[in-house]
């Protein structure tokens, strides 16, 4: 059951889509947009539904029993969510904060010619987040299949709770991001973990 939105806040929601899965890069100076969310292909095998992305080199396999939509925002990406998933609608899909359910977006951002390291997108993501209304956030190194990576987690008024996973590798950013009901964390946080180890980068 969607909560319906009065036009007054689409444009806010706009927004937020684009930050949550690292979409805000393309402010940064020197970008090109490359991706698409035609770049993103489901396939479906013996072992389950499978999103690849030839371009990016990334390749992932979605949770038994979830679904994927492919969305129409800055560079391309998709969401792979349960099929209980309630929060606010927009065009169509149901956006954070959630109610219900568990979400998971993938995005990669292309940039040739600026170089970065991972302290640079922690200083880009705290400055970039500004407008939502954060009231906890915490900043960590990961290894995610043997890639060193930035976790974001962090509470916010406008997106709820939110885990955000950035991997830089050959001039690409991959960026995966968790969103949840407030009253999921443990099966959503079990759910993410899983999909992480599936998470394939050529």
């Amino acid at each position: 059951m969607a909560i319906k939105i009065n036009k007054k806040i689409i444009f806010s929601l706009i927004i937020v889509l684009i930050l949550i899965v690292g979409g805000f890069f393309w402010w940064w100076q020197g970008r090109e947009i490359k991706g698409s969310p035609e770049d993103y292909v489901i396939i479906e095998t013996e072992e389950g539904k499978i999103v690849d992305n030839k371009k990016a080199g990334l390749t992932v396999k979605v949770p038994e029993g979830w679904e994927v939509e492919k969305m129409e925002i800055k560079e391309g990406s998709v969401l792979i969510h349960t099929l209980d998933i309630e929060g606010k609608e927009w065009n169509g899909m149901m956006v954070p904060p959630l109610i219900k359910g568990c979400g998971i977006e993938i995005a990669v951002v292309y940039n040739k010619y600026k170089k970065m390291d991972l302290e640079e997108i922690e200083k880009e993501v705290k400055t970039l987040q500004w407008a939502l209304q954060i009231k906890s956030e915490e900043f960590e190194k990961v290894t995610i299949n043997n890639w060193q990576a930035l976790k974001n987690t962090f509470e916010s008024e406008e997106l709820g709770s939110v885990i955000s996973i950035y991997i830089l590798l050959k001039n690409k950013l991959y960026n995966v991001g968790l969103y949840f009901a407030p009253n999921e964390k443990e099966r959503c946080v079990q759910e993410f973990d899983k999909f992480l180890e599936t998470v394939s980068i050529q």
